[in-house]
């Protein structure tokens, strides 16, 4: 599922994200949603989430 819709990610989600470091090699990141950042229903490039470990990125994937 892609992560470019709100409606898709949901806090408590296993997500893979792309930290802002690892924008160039897309490097993902999996975590679980802790809050969401982005307040418009969608996001050319992911909406951006805040995972529970603190990471801040933009959603690439819902598993």
């Amino acid at each position: 599922m892609s992560g470019n819709n709100r409606n898709n990610v949901h806090v408590g989600a296993e997500v893979k994200i792309v930290l802002k470091k690892d924008q160039r090699t897309g490097i993902l990141t999996e975590g679980v949603v802790e809050k969401i950042l982005t307040s418009s229903p969608t996001h050319p490039h992911g909406i951006k989430v805040r995972l529970d470990t603190g990471e801040v990125g933009r959603v690439k994937e819902i598993m």
